[in-house]
């Protein structure tokens, strides 16, 4: 009987070891959650004064504390780390709270934060300023962008669409009130059109009219058709249509002299005019001419999409630029459009200088993040912001079936406008595919 027993606790110790084997792999968060936790909280208490000593997070202390130390408390001087005020626990890692010593800044801990990350052994530390002398350490236990789920709280509000997951845990979200203009850049298979595809799905749910300029002959926005407002599909119609948004920018812009403010959502309600996102897909091909008869009309074309980027903030009109390459060697007004884009997101580039183009001139340190994205996880980038700040992002998987059946059932939502009833694109019908003969041909059967 004691023999039975002890293989049923063997057994079960089996077991137990086997499931946390699994979950480690198939259920990150649970294996995080019973083991990963306690663990990494444990290393963090025992060694958090010896590390932040080691990587030189320490001051001097004052008078008074060595003082006190050596004469009262008869104990060593040691330099003084910043002190813990906070340790939260998460699903997907912990944030520590640090009181910042005098002759230490955020920039400090910043730069080491990757020292933090192998002595604690964590996947990523990111440093966040939350109020002048305090810092956050947002700790990730494990590869949260290996397999992302968005969190179910995550839905579109407002102007606000939920886009991706950060490194950290936190949903990036893409908010045109705050980020107006945005540019998003990456080769081919970098996950691109994924991100786009996200960012259109939530947009469709949204009080919004979608503006697509896809001169690939509409081959990506086409599948969208019932959600938009309008849809060029070359850069002719193109250019019409961007004339068109330019004068009902004027037209907007009387309407805030009129009634004497200065945004769009200082109008009353009722006088409001809707909101208009508009989407770029390949921003080279409104660049790029055939010959040089073409080039005075793509001149115009670039300027207006220009004073779209530096004034139709206020009036409610956004761009969402997407592109392979983008800087000067496109042509005339490039340089000038980028400066207006103030949200980036950069995905897998063939080249460095690709990378410069997005990040270097708004967070410099983010584009040797970009370089190291490997060709084998599509949908990784970098988002940075004005503010320097930046941080990797995985959007989830989105296929374009699931994206146009969003689309197809927010149809209701798309506002009927009368200056774009020229570009008002028509639902695609697709051919039926052309049968193969068969190969063997039948034979009658005969007796």
């Amino acid at each position: 009987m004691t023999d039975v027993a002890t293989w049923f606790e063997l057994g079960g110790v089996a077991a137990g070891a086997g499931g946390l084997g699994y979950a480690k792999y198939q259920a990150p968060r649970v294996y995080w959650s019973l083991v990963g936790l306690p663990v990494t909280w444990g290393r963090f208490t025992w060694t958090y004064r010896d590390t932040m000593e080691v990587c030189g997070l320490t001051v001097k202390p004052s008078g008074l504390r060595a003082f006190v130390k050596r004469n009262l408390a008869r104990s060593e001087v040691r330099p003084v780390p910043p002190r813990v005020r906070r340790v939260r626990p998460t699903s997907t890692g912990l944030r520590v709270t640090l009181r910042l010593p005098a002759g230490l800044e955020p920039a400090d801990i910043a730069a080491s934060s990757e020292r933090l990350r192998h002595a604690w052994g964590v996947r990523s530390v990111a440093v966040a300023e939350t109020k002048p002398g305090y810092v956050e350490l947002r700790m990730t236990g494990y590869d949260v962008l290996g397999k992302v789920k968005m969190p179910r709280k995550a839905q579109p509000r407002d102007l606000v669409v939920p886009v991706a997951l950060r490194e950290d845990g936190t949903v990036f979200e893409r908010d045109y009130r705050k980020v107006p203009m945005a540019l998003t850049l990456g080769a081919t298979l970098s996950g691109k059109s994924v991100y786009q595809r996200n960012l259109i799905k939530g947009l469709a749910e949204l009080p919004v009219g979608l503006i697509g300029i896809d001169c690939k002959r509409g081959v990506e926005h086409g599948r969208y058709a019932p959600r938009l407002s309008a849809l060029a599909t070359d850069p002719e119609a193109a250019g019409r249509l961007i004339d068109a948004l330019v004068a009902e920018m004027e037209e907007r812009f009387d309407l805030l002299a009129l009634y004497g403010v200065s945004d769009l959502w200082e109008l009353p309600d009722k006088v409001r005019p809707v909101p208009l996102v508009v989407l770029i897909d390949e921003v080279a091909e409104l660049f790029l001419v055939v010959s040089k008869k073409d080039e005075a009309a793509r001149d115009h074309t670039v300027m207006q999409l220009v004073r779209l980027g530096q004034m139709a903030r206020a009036i409610g009109i956004y761009l969402e630029v997407c592109g392979q390459r983008f800087g000067s060697d496109l042509g005339k007004g490039a340089t000038a459009l980028r400066a207006q884009l103030t949200g980036r997101v950069v995905h897998r580039v063939n080249d460095k200088q690709t990378a410069d183009m997005g990040l270097g001139d708004i967070a410099p340190d983010a584009v040797m993040a970009v370089t190291t994205i490997a060709p084998d996880r599509p949908g990784i980038a970098v988002a940075g912001d004005t503010s320097g700040g930046w941080s990797r992002i995985r959007t989830p998987e989105t296929t374009p079936d699931e994206a146009a059946a969003v689309c197809r059932q927010f149809a209701h939502l798309t506002p009927a406008l009368s200056f774009l009833a020229p570009f008002q694109p028509v639902g695609q019908i697709v051919p039926p595919m052309p049968t193969a003969p068969p190969l063997v041909q039948p034979q009658p059967v005969t007796e």
